[in-house]
């Protein structure tokens, strides 16, 4: 079985990165699941985490008062979902739902921006 390590070594977004900072960030991160219909973040909630999507189908949802909550986007296998946890306010600025059920690497976000404020060379070449 492949470690978390290995699994974000074969992912694109971290193709090229320093094998040291591979260590660093799988150090943050945990395998979760969601099962068909479930929210994995709500829009205005606190982004601290940030996901890489190994199987499975999630819906992007936006929401406007007085209107239906609208799929703006669907993300798939090999896919980085959250990326409000750069940003201040660090908000989810969407919703996300698993369409199918879904695995997902789960990054801890104030985790990894420690790690980066301590090494910002490794910060620079995520950004």
């Amino acid at each position: 079985m492949k470690t978390i390590e290995n699994l974000l070594e074969d992912h694109p977004f971290f193709q090229g990165l320093n094998p040291d900072y591979l260590d660093t960030i799988s150090g943050c991160g945990k395998n979760v699941v969601f099962n068909e219909g479930d929210t994995i973040m709500k829009e205005g909630d606190p982004a601290n985490y940030f996901f890489v999507i190994r199987h499975g189908l999630v819906s992007l949802r936006a929401h406007a008062p007085g209107q239906p909550t609208v799929t703006i986007q669907t993300l798939q296998e090999g896919d980085i979902l959250g990326w409000s946890w750069l940003f201040p306010p660090w908000k989810w600025q969407f919703g996300a739902r698993a369409e199918t059920l879904v695995r997902l690497i789960q990054i801890d976000a104030k985790c990894l921006r420690t790690k980066c404020d301590n090494n910002p060379a490794m910060g620079y070449e995520l950004a």
